[in-house]
């Protein structure tokens, strides 16, 4: 069995999500049951989430947050819901039918203290062996930094939004 590696996608650039959706969709092109949770974003229609259910079950979708905190109407509802987002990630986590599991926007509950650091680095202890993880968003922590086998940093250089070009279907979501 082939060591399963910690992925980490962090920076301030476009794209860490993206790399991580490419990663998903060359997993399911092996046939590798993929699980996907996605921490921050809400339940709005979004791309990604439509293409996975023409996947027959290789991969699934956990929407559990409820839009950018950033933008947040009740931050303790947030909070509620990253944790009962970490719940449904650690099952899927525990789970060895998942070859690879993608934990996005997780470096943000960390950063917003909605979990610590040592909780999420535990229970990415004890995944399955060969299962792979990867993680998006920025500001890393430095334990998930170490602990990583992989880590890409996405550096914002240039994008369209600084010129009033709005987020687009297909490109942003």
């Amino acid at each position: 069995m082939a060591k399963g590696l910690l992925m980490v996608f962090t920076g301030d650039g476009k794209g860490k999500t993206t790399a991580a959706l490419g990663m998903a969709l060359r997993a399911v092109g092996h046939g590798i049951k993929v699980g996907v949770i996605q921490f921050i974003k809400g339940p709005g229609h979004c791309g990604e989430r439509e293409a996975a259910k023409r996947f027959s079950g290789l991969m699934e979708f956990h929407v559990t947050g409820r839009g950018f905190t950033w933008a947040s109407d009740d931050i303790q509802k947030d909070r509620s819901a990253a944790r009962q987002g970490w719940g449904q990630a650690c099952a899927v986590i525990a789970d060895s039918r998942y070859g690879m599991v993608i934990l996005d926007e997780l470096t943000y509950l960390i950063q917003y203290g909605f979990l610590t650091e040592a909780a999420v680095l535990a229970a990415l202890g004890q995944r399955p062996g060969g299962q792979h993880v990867v993680i998006t968003g920025r500001n890393a922590s430095e334990g998930l930094l170490a602990e990583a086998d992989l880590v890409t940093e996405m550096r914002a250089v240039k994008h369209p939004y600084a010129a009033g070009i709005k987020a687009q279907r297909g490109v942003e979501f």
